[in-house]
C-alpha cells in the first residue's frame, strides 16, 4: 500500500516508512493491539469526564478550572505526542485524561443548558458513525484514493480556517454570520463538518492499516490509538454542537 496522507495532524505521511525494517517480529504493531490501546484511551476519557461531569452537576465553581485546564494540557500533550511519537505510551493516556476533563465539563454544561439526554445521544451517534465508517471501510465501499484524500484534506483545512477566523474575529467583537446559528445555514454547516470528521476516520483507518502492514514498532499502537482519539473527540464535539442547534429551534 502506498504511503497515505491524512488531514489528522497526528497521522502523517510516510510515518511508517522503514520502521518495519528495524523491528523484531515479536515487537511489531498489530491491529488487535491498536484496538486494545484505543479501548484503554476511551476508558480514560470516560473516567476523567465523569469527574468534571459531576462538578457541573453540583455547579461547582472549580468546573471552569478543570475544564479549561484539561483543554490546555490536552493541547500541549497532543503536540508533544505528534512530534515525539515514541512517547505515545505515556503521553497518549495523559492526553486522554486531560481531554476527558474538558469533554466532561462541556458536556455537563450543554446537558443543563440545552436538554437532558443530549450527551447520551451525542455519544451514541459518535460510536454509531464510527461503526458505520469502519464497516464501509472494511467492505471497501469507501476507498482512500488520492482524490478522496485530497478532497477530505481540503475540506478539513477550510473548516480549520473558518474556526480560526471565528476565534480571531471574536477577539474584536465580530462574529461570522449564519454558520454558528441555529438557522438552516448553521445546521447545514454543522452537518457538513460532522460529515468531514466522519470521512477523516476513513483516512485514519487506512493509515493504521498501513502501519500494521509495514510492521511498525509496538509503540505505534499507542500512537495510532491516540491519533484515532483526536478524530473521535472532534466528531463527538461536532455532533454535540449539531444537536444543540437542533434543540434550540424547538
Amino acid at each position: 500500500m502506498s504511503a497515505m496522507r491524512t488531514s489528522n495532524p497526528a497521522l502523517k505521511a510516510n510515518m511508517f516508512q522503514h520502521l518495519g525494517e528495524i523491528v523484531e517480529p515479536a515487537n511489531v504493531m498489530t491491529l488487535q493491539g491498536t484496538i486494545n490501546r484505543t479501548a484503554v484511551l476511551l476508558g480514560l476519557v470516560f473516567v476523567s469526564a465523569l469527574w468534571t461531569w459531576n462538578l457541573g452537576a453540583m455547579q461547582s465553581p472549580s468546573l471552569g478550572i478543570w475544564m479549561f485546564g484539561g483543554c490546555g494540557v490536552g493541547l500541549v500533550l497532543a503536540l508533544v505526542t505528534i512530534f515525539k511519537m515514541t512517547w505515545a505510551p505515556i503521553t497518549g493516556p495523559l492526553y486522554a485524561l486531560a481531554e476527558g476533563l474538558a469533554l466532561g465539563g462541556i458536556s455537563s454544561i450543554l446537558n443543563q443548558s440545552s436538554y437532558e439526554g443530549i450527551v447520551a445521544q451525542a455519544v451514541a451517534l459518535t460510536f454509531g458513525v464510527l461503526a458505520v465508517m469502519l464497516v464501509l471501510y472494511k467492505g471497501r465501499f469507501i476507498r482512500a484514493t488520492e482524490r478522496f484524500k485530497t478532497g477530505v484534506m481540503a475540506a478539513t483545512g477550510g473548516i480549520v480556517l473558518v474556526y480560526l477566523a471565528t476565534i480571531v474575529l471574536g477577539l474584536f467583537g465580530v462574529s461570522i454570520p449564519f454558520i454558528h446559528g441555529n438557522g438552516l445555514i448553521g445546521i447545514g454547516f454543522s452537518l457538513f463538518v460532522v460529515g468531514i470528521a466522519a470521512l477523516n476516520l476513513v483516512l485514519d483507518f487506512a493509515m493504521i492499516e498501513e502501519g500494521v502492514e509495514a510492521g511498525a514498532p509496538k509503540y505505534m499502537e499507542w500512537y495510532c490509538a491516540f491519533a484515532l482519539m483526536v478524530t473521535l473527540i472532534w466528531l463527538y464535539l461536532e455532533i454535540l454542537r449539531l444537536l444543540a442547534k437542533l434543540n434550540s429551534r424547538r
